[in-house]
């Protein structure tokens, strides 16, 4: 459908062919990144609006709607506040976002505080474990949007109240009470529906809102979109071979520039050492004497395996691991400096060695009790029970570590959905074993699902909020267990074979404040 005679160029937007899930013809807007010629024939890289850039690909001219073509607009040179003048291409729908903008500043009628906007997946307008659904950020809303968000309490220092959407006059909502909040339940009328009472402790603390607070903007996931360009826009790698499996990467990798021109990029699947030819891939394996990641096997049952690996004692395959991981993970930043962060590799064990599955990555010292820096299941492993493995794992070593933990924010649309299902099945399975004492209704505290679980507090109230389980009822806060969430509950559990055994578990902490460990 393309028009020869007009001339496409970078920043244009128009409609793009692509086949959606169920493999039929849709005409999604697209923008153009970059343009090349290949021996006559014009190719155009583009990036579907609303959609995760692991989608953007090469398109012929067949595939452009150009009767819909939109052109990229200037704005006219007009002086700026600070007296200099100033001009930039602006999009199509930049001018009337601006519009819109100033009409929602104008509306103010107080200086308010302003709203943080909190973190949401990587690329938050997609939460699909695969191609392009649509689940925007992490923050927990309740059913109500426009009533004040509150929460439980997880610290008894401060009382910040945060609002997604400005509470609407004469509308109150009281706040819930403190961190060891009591939990009772009992069995409705209902054999397979049953609520939960949350009574305050003895110790409850001012309320304060469970909601994450904005990330820390250092570590190996930054989001920090400001120094984004056109390169780093465009996957540079089109295929990857990594033992028994090729591997079409979703995201830029800064592999070195004369690697990127290659139809297929060679990895030794032990070592992950990059070469340019299956021939030198070859010549490198009779050399390489590898079979298993570098470090020591902590953990063994059936072929499922986990190696500990220190990134300053083996920086050559860590540093090979992240731009491996890069491929998949768009906000990931860490590539080089490996030295404080400790890797644990999972792999599945065969005759020929122990094959990588996927990995997590952790700070050997972190001040935010994170236990999770960046994790990944390679696309070959993807939906089939590896990736919440990986997590209970990570949450396993917080266990031995005698700590609560959570994954270093924002989280990728993948991990968002994972993290929310592990963390669901995991609370819904304490809550679901309680049993009654002396005729008594059972209860447990917000305190000791974290110590039990070594999930940490804001993440445990977050769920709740997520799975809508939170109900204010006579004066008190319950939890309502419905037979939906019981039967959802109960199916996942029995699709849910592998899971991780602690006596299998063999790993002794380290004190890593402690310079000489490293």
């Amino acid at each position: 459908m393309a028009d020869h005679s007009v001339e496409i160029t970078e920043g244009c937007r128009l409609p793009v062919l692509r086949k959606n899930q169920e493999h039929e013809d849709e005409w999604p807007l697209a923008e153009i990144l970059s343009v090349k010629d290949i021996s006559g024939k014009k190719l155009y890289y583009v990036h579907y609006i609303d959609f995760n850039k692991r989608l953007d690909e090469w398109v012929t001219p067949d595939r452009l709607d150009i009767k819909k073509l939109q052109f990229p607009k200037k704005e006219a040179k007009t002086p700026m506040k600070n007296g200099l003048p100033g001009s930039r291409p602006s999009s199509p729908e930049r001018d009337v976002k601006r519009k819109a903008e100033s009409v929602s500043l104008a509306t103010q009628v107080t200086a308010a505080t302003p709203v943080p906007s909190l973190p949401g997946s990587a690329e938050a307008s997609q939460a699909s474990v695969y191609p392009a659904m649509r689940d925007s950020s992490f923050s927990i809303k309740s059913r109500d949007e426009h009533e004040q968000l509150t929460s439980l309490t997880t610290n008894g220092t401060s009382s910040i109240q945060r609002h997604l959407i400005p509470p609407q006059p004469g509308r109150k909502r009281k706040s819930c009470g403190g961190t060891d909040e009591m939990v009772k339940m009992f069995q409705n009328n209902s054999p397979r529906c049953s609520t939960v009472y949350l009574l305050p402790g003895e110790d409850s603390q001012d309320s304060s809102d469970g909601i994450p607070s904005a990330p820390r903007m250092t570590g190996s996931l930054v989001s920090d979109r400001s120094h984004d360009d056109i390169v780093t826009r465009m996957k540079n790698i089109d295929c990857i071979e990594l033992g028994r499996h090729r591997l079409k990467p979703w995201y830029f990798s800064p592999y070195p520039q004369e690697l990127t021109s290659l139809p297929i990029l060679y990895l030794c699947e032990f070592c992950l050492k990059y070469l340019k030819s299956l021939k030198c891939l070859q010549r490198h394996l009779t050399k390489c004497n590898l079979r298993h990641p570098p470090g020591n096997e902590i953990y063994r049952k059936g072929t499922i395996s986990f190696f500990e690996i220190d990134g300053r004692k083996n920086k050559a395959y860590s540093q090979n691991l992240c731009l491996l991981a890069k491929c998949f993970l768009d906000h990931k930043t860490l590539y080089y400096d490996t030295d404080p962060f400790l890797f644990y590799v999972m792999t599945e064990y065969d005759s020929k060695g122990f094959h990588i599955v996927g990995y997590f990555s952790k700070e050997k010292e972190s001040t935010e009790d994170y236990n999770v820096a960046c994790i990944l299941t390679l696309p070959p492993y993807q939906r089939r029970g590896y990736g919440k493995l990986l997590i209970e794992f990570s949450y396993e070593l917080s266990k031995v570590e005698g700590k609560t933990g959570t994954p270093e924010k924002p989280l990728s649309d993948l991990g968002l959905l994972s993290y929310r299902s592990y963390w669901s099945q995991t609370i819904l399975e304490i809550l679901m074993d309680l049993k009654s004492e002396n005729g008594e209704r059972p209860q447990i505290t917000i305190n000791e699902i974290s110590e039990i679980t070594s999930v940490k507090k804001e993440d445990v109230i977050s769920t709740l909020q997520y799975l809508n389980l939170i109900n204010y009822y006579k004066g008190q806060y319950i939890l309502t267990l419905s037979e939906d969430i019981v039967e959802g509950h109960e199916r996942a559990m029995q699709k849910r074979h592998l899971r991780i055994d602690p006596k299998c578990l063999h790993f002794t902490p380290k004190d890593w404040s402690k310079r000489g460990k490293w």
